[in-house]
């Protein structure tokens, strides 16, 4: 199985203490990395105060990766998503979620999980699964 790895300029950069790349091509699917709420243009601004603001920028950086590996968001297979404050987070974050998935035919398989803590205090991280779609 061949792989592609892509580093995409435009988005999010990895923090200095880590080293990754924002998508990886494998058996015919995109795997990208998890997305914390970045400015991909500031990145070192502080992280909005909101759920709703912090999703906006995740897709943000999500948007850029795939368009700069010529996939489409409406061909995510899967979307995992991480919360620090599930309870009072997950319907904020599910508003600006189905703005971005808004018709049920192309709605992806989805985890959302609570977790402990995510890199720089986000409230949301989201990595995805993604076809090429079919011609």
């Amino acid at each position: 199985m061949s792989l592609r790895r892509h580093i995409v300029a435009n988005a999010a950069p990895p923090p200095k203490t880590a080293r990754y790349a924002h998508a990886v091509e494998a058996g015919g699917l995109l795997h990208v990395t998890g997305q914390l709420p970045i400015d991909p243009d500031q990145p070192d601004a502080p992280l909005p105060a909101s759920i709703e603001a912090q999703t906006e920028l995740v897709f943000r950086n999500l948007l850029r990766i795939l368009d700069a590996t010529g996939y489409q968001l409406q061909d995510t297979v899967f979307a995992r998503i991480y919360l620090t404050h599930f309870a009072r987070d997950y319907a904020g974050l599910n508003a600006i979620y189905h703005r971005h998935f808004r018709e049920d035919a192309h709605l992806p398989a989805r985890t959302t999980v609570g977790v402990a803590a995510l890199g720089r205090d986000a409230f949301v991280e989201i990595d995805l699964v993604v076809a090429k779609a079919e011609a």
